[in-house]
């Protein structure tokens, strides 16, 4: 059966044969004109992983050129999936500067401290950090865009510096940056996945004054921004008033654009474009293999357990030990989302009440979970697979951040736009 290289879990009940295999993701027009643009744009993927970004590359028309991973078993999958020559498997180190040429940087960047000495301004040093390899790279190629993809808590180390260096550095190199949280829950998979997404523009002049700023953003539609104040849309216009990013919170908002050192920065109360939800019990394999079952096991210590019985972000939480601090021993239903997949081990044993049974998840709803085919990491042990999945990109969520990046952009609404819009609303 020929499938969207994309695979996510929208509309399961509707798309129930097409699951079985490895669900479809139906493609949107995810930007304003992207379908023509796309026809010749080159990629790359950095720290590429089984290629999650490539999925949505491929799903976009985007052609691929190079990509990287230091990882055997991620590269094994990704030669496996894309082709013998597809990815180089190397230290970035030892091969950045053999980059071609491309359109477009994408890459799920190692979260890793910067060292506070010599600081300057506020602003920390990434000299030294994987961090600093993406730098170089954007710097010698100079593409025309980038997406970057990093955890939550990004927004929060060491009290927002570590983010204002981020955007510090990508902010110097002439592109108007942009960055914002999404979750997977979000794009059609039944898991809180939060992560911040950066995305970077080159600016098309010399000009390194706020004036370069065009009025436009990727992130965010109109509606978005409608949760803003009068006041608010008018900063964003206004881009000499934008803050120095030293003046930056100890927690970095989920939204927010940068140019030049200086940035506006919101917490956006709504996802205009976020899909139907889709629950962890429609996306469970009906008949599973007893190594995944753990019910006698679980038996044993399930009487200590306290009952919580409650949803958290989504999440349905049965029960567990010491308030959760205890990790493996809490029990999770299947009425609501799972809990973020992780390249951990100790969180691949987790528990879920299906029926009368104790068990945990499979390879194979791992790969449903994050979006990927069904046997994407055919080649790779049980075991691995859930590492291998557990640390990848999804593409759902990387396929509407690439098309938002390469669209037109979203006009930053006025303030009498904004009146107007009020008023088709009553």
């Amino acid at each position: 059966m020929a499938r969207d290289p994309i695979l996510g879990i929208r509309h399961f009940e509707r798309h129930r044969e097409v699951y079985r295999e490895g669900f479809g993701y139906a493609e949107q027009d995810f930007g304003q004109g992207i379908s023509k643009k796309m026809k010749n744009i080159r990629a790359v993927e950095l720290f590429a992983g089984i290629g999650g970004f490539r999925l949505a590359a491929d799903s976009l028309g985007i052609e691929t050129i190079w990509a990287n991973d230091v990882d055997a078993r991620a590269c094994a999958v990704y030669r496996d999936r894309f082709g013998t020559d597809s990815v180089v498997e190397d230290d970035i180190w030892h091969c950045r500067n053999k980059i071609p040429a491309h359109d477009i940087l994408t890459g799920g960047f190692p979260c890793q401290p910067f060292s506070s000495a010599g600081k300057k301004q506020g602003i920390e040093d990434y000299r030294g950090t994987l961090f600093q390899a993406i730098i170089d790279v954007l710097r010698k190629t100079q593409p025309s865009f980038f997406v970057l993809e990093n955890v939550k808590r990004l927004l929060e180390m060491e009290r927002g510096w570590h983010f204002a260096t981020i955007l510090n550095s990508l902010s110097e190199l002439n592109y108007r940056v942009e960055w914002r949280l999404l979750n997977a829950s979000h794009f059609g998979l039944a898991q809180n996945r939060q992560r911040v997404f950066i995305v970077g523009v080159r600016a098309n002049s010399t000009d390194r004054s706020q004036s370069a700023f065009d009025g436009t953003v990727r992130l965010a539609s109109q509606s978005d921004l409608s949760s803003l104040t009068p006041k608010q849309l008018a900063c964003i216009l206004s881009p000499e008033r934008w803050l120095p990013l030293e003046k930056h919170a100890s927690t970095i908002p989920t939204w927010g654009v940068c140019f030049n050192r200086h940035f506006f920065a919101a917490d956006l109360a709504h996802f205009s474009e976020k899909q139907e939800p889709v629950l962890l019990r429609q996306v469970m394999e009906h008949v599973v293999d007893p190594k995944f079952d753990f019910t006698a096991a679980t038996l044993k210590w399930l009487h200590k357990n306290r009952p919580v019985n409650r949803f958290v972000d989504g999440v349905e939480i049965l029960s567990n030990q010491a308030g959760g601090a205890r990790m493996g021993y809490t029990i999770f239903g299947t009425g609501g989302i799972a809990p973020t997949l992780t390249a951990t081990t100790s969180r691949h044993y987790e528990r879920y009440k299906v029926g009368d049974k104790y068990r945990r998840l499979t390879n194979v709803e791992y790969a449903r979970l994050q979006g990927f085919p069904v046997d994407h990491c055919r080649i790779a042990s049980t075991y691995d697979q859930y590492t291998l999945f557990g640390n990848a990109v999804p593409p759902p969520m990387a396929h509407w951040v690439m098309g938002k990046v390469l669209g037109e952009g979203v006009p930053v609404p006025s303030e009498s736009d904004q009146s107007q819009m009020a008023l088709a609303l009553r």
